[in-house]
């Protein structure tokens, strides 16, 4: 493969990954009032090539909060249930970061691809 396109290829990898990862931020922001609705978190990983994959879904292990309200179904004998460990600042810190690395890759991809127009354009005069 050649640099150009194994350079379009890796790009291509990075937007896909992280639109996967903004689909688990909005999947957790969509949630993060659903009592025991545990956070999904993924990870990046480099695969034998070096390009980016995204590893299994998890969910994320820390506490869920409890939630005093009497009156929900869901209550204990105490007045309290499991709320959701759904940190509404850390999704949107990660909501952020995702979209811009989406864009860096993008910005990537269209200059290589102005770069391949612009030697095609040469190469025909």
């Amino acid at each position: 493969m050649t640099d150009i396109a194994r350079t379009l290829a890796l790009s291509a990898q990075g937007m896909e990954a992280q639109g996967r990862r903004l689909r688990h931020v909005t999947e957790n922001v969509a949630n993060a009032d659903t009592p025991g609705y545990r956070r999904k978190t993924v990870e990046f990983r480099l695969d034998a090539r070096g390009g980016l994959t995204l590893g299994p879904v998890r969910l994320d292990p820390s506490p869920l909060a409890r939630v005093h309200d009497p009156a929900h179904p869901l209550a204990d004998a105490e007045g309290f249930h499991d709320g959701s460990n759904v940190d509404l600042v850390i999704e949107l810190a990660d909501a952020r970061e995702a979209q811009r690395s989406y864009e860096a890759n993008l910005r990537l991809f269209e200059q290589t691809r102005s770069m391949v127009s612009a030697l095609i354009e040469t190469l025909r005069r």
